[in-house]
């Protein structure tokens, strides 16, 4: 009778796979928003999906950031308790290249599920929390640390997409009185990160190099510093979030930051390789405008939520060559390239 009901966007990205299996172990009914495509992304969500000796333990829905319409429909249906916004256009690089679609669906789209959920709960007289994903990328150019108190200073069309939506979610929880909370998650990977994020990038290639699949990589700025977690620790700090009495707005980070140079010999000395036999930069990778450093200061979230990260950057940087090793002896052995897509 008690039992909660979620929703997620982004279900089948790195952080809502994590987030489903977590809501899923607590008890929740969980329920997910993919997009409507020819080919369907929901490798990192298979465990919970039906499968030939076992019932969903998830419900997904079509629906779209970009479509208010299915945005009210698909919360009228579920009628959720909580939902949690991961969805975006969510690769930082990309979003100079489709400055328009990233701010339309990562920055107007928390604008279209705000209203359909305000509307929601007007006409049902029932609460729905709301968690905001932000991004670390939000301050920029700001000198580290940075904390919930750091002036936003965004550097790239994604992040300033990220710093409308966070202050949108602000304005509705001020002036509707909605529970309406932004969790600034700093960078957090995983195995399932997309091949096309910097981590995961170098992890993969790692583990091919290592196995004789590949000989070079090509990256951008290696000087870039920045707070690594591991995405499985960061969505409990989401649940968190949601569960405390006043909706408000956390930094969760790990408070340590390392340049992508050292990630590259954590993950390379992991595989039993020298990065610098294999690695060239190439200066069309490098963003038009860089981000120097981002760390962040989780002290509040400590503090109110009781969360601190588990997980190293080292311990993260040894599970993703780990599973990346995995991957491309599958590949030797079957000339089958495996992995999971793009975010």
């Amino acid at each position: 009778m008690n039992q909660k009901t979620a929703l997620i966007t982004g279900v089948t990205g790195q952080d809502g796979s994590y987030l489903a299996e977590l809501l899923v172990a607590k008890g929740y009914a969980v329920h997910g928003i993919v997009r409507r495509s020819s080919v369907p992304h929901t490798e990192r969500i298979a465990a919970l999906l039906a499968g030939r000796d076992r019932p969903a333990r998830i419900t997904l829905h079509h629906a779209d950031l970009s479509d208010a319409n299915s945005l009210r429909h698909v919360i009228d249906q579920v009628a959720p308790d909580e939902v949690y916004n991961l969805a975006a256009q969510s690769h930082v690089r990309v979003s100079f290249d489709q400055p328009e679609y990233t701010v339309d669906v990562t920055g107007t789209g928390v604008l279209r599920l705000l209203e359909a959920i305000r509307n929601y709960a007007a006409h049902t007289r029932r609460e729905v929390r709301l968690y905001q994903a932000g991004s670390s990328e939000m301050f920029g150019s700001a000198a580290p640390p940075q904390s919930e108190t750091t002036r936003f200073q965004p550097r790239s069309p994604y992040a300033c997409a990220k710093v409308y939506a966070h202050y949108q979610v602000v304005n509705y929880r001020e002036s509707y009185g909605m529970y309406a909370c932004n969790g600034i998650l700093f960078n957090h990977e995983s195995p399932r990160r997309g091949e096309n994020f910097v981590t995961r990038k170098i992890t993969r290639a790692a583990a091919r190099i290592k196995l004789g699949l590949q000989s070079r990589l090509a990256l951008g700025n290696l000087d870039a510093r920045r707070d690594w977690g591991y995405a499985g620790d960061y969505v409990e700090a989401m649940w968190r979030i949601m569960q405390h009495p006043t909706p408000q707005d956390f930094v969760i980070a790990t408070g340590i930051t390392i340049s992508i140079r050292d990630f590259l010999a954590l993950a390379f000395e992991h595989a039993g390789l020298d990065w610098r036999a294999h690695v060239d930069t190439d200066a069309r990778l490098y963003r038009p405008a860089e981000v120097d450093e981002l760390q962040g200061d989780y002290r509040k979230a400590a503090a109110e939520l009781g969360w601190s990260p588990r997980t190293s950057v080292a311990e993260l940087a040894r599970m993703m060559v780990d599973s990346d090793l995995r991957l491309a002896q599958h590949e030797a052995a079957t000339g089958v390239v495996s992995g999971q897509g793009p975010e």
